[in-house]
């Protein structure tokens, strides 16, 4: 058994709607997928299966998702290796020591391109930092408007998502656990 990490896009089903997390656990438990649980209200899972390909456990979630509550969702899965990979990587350790929800990465389904990194550094601005890591883009953003965060779209860079240092340090605390 392999120790997986699924991250949800967006898990508003609509007006006043969200995902009960006791539901996905319970979506995930009848595709199969071992010891499923869930790290804040904002669609992070863990869970154990059998070693298989990334692409595919996110098609099933996918599929699982959309039939059990109506609404398709991205979801992004890594393995825990690749997970811890992301957390050791982080290119802030400083400001995530200051202030860990104001950096943030965008976990990304494919490596983000370089021209679209380039792209991204008109974006930064006074106070705020980027750096690609892995095809995932770590940003310390300000807490005024962040046209940065903004710039970091489905449209612009593909299929992902954002998570906070502090997610993503307790996701790692979860999957190490499990090694």
């Amino acid at each position: 058994m392999r120790t997986y990490v699924a991250l949800l896009y967006s898990i508003i089903l609509g007006e006043g709607r969200r995902v009960v997390m006791a539901d996905l656990k319970a979506m995930a438990e009848e595709l199969g997928l071992k010891n499923p649980r869930t790290l804040v209200a904002t669609g992070n899972l863990v869970f154990e299966a059998p070693a298989t390909n990334v692409a595919d456990l996110e098609q099933r979630l996918e599929a699982a998702f959309e039939k059990t509550f109506g609404r398709h969702v991205d979801i992004i899965v890594r393995c825990a290796e690749d997970w811890l990979k992301l957390a050791a990587g982080n290119p802030f350790p400083d400001e995530s020591n200051a202030t860990a929800d104001q950096v943030t990465v965008r976990v990304m389904r494919q490596p983000v391109p370089d021209e679209a990194v380039t792209a991204l550094g008109s974006y930064v601005g006074k106070d705020e930092k980027m750096h690609a890591v892995g095809g995932d883009i770590w940003i310390v953003f300000s807490r005024a408007s962040s046209r940065l965060l903004t710039a970091t779209s489905h449209k612009r860079l593909g299929v992902g998502t954002s998570r906070n240092w502090n997610t993503v340090r307790k996701l790692a605390e979860m999957v190490d656990s499990r090694q």
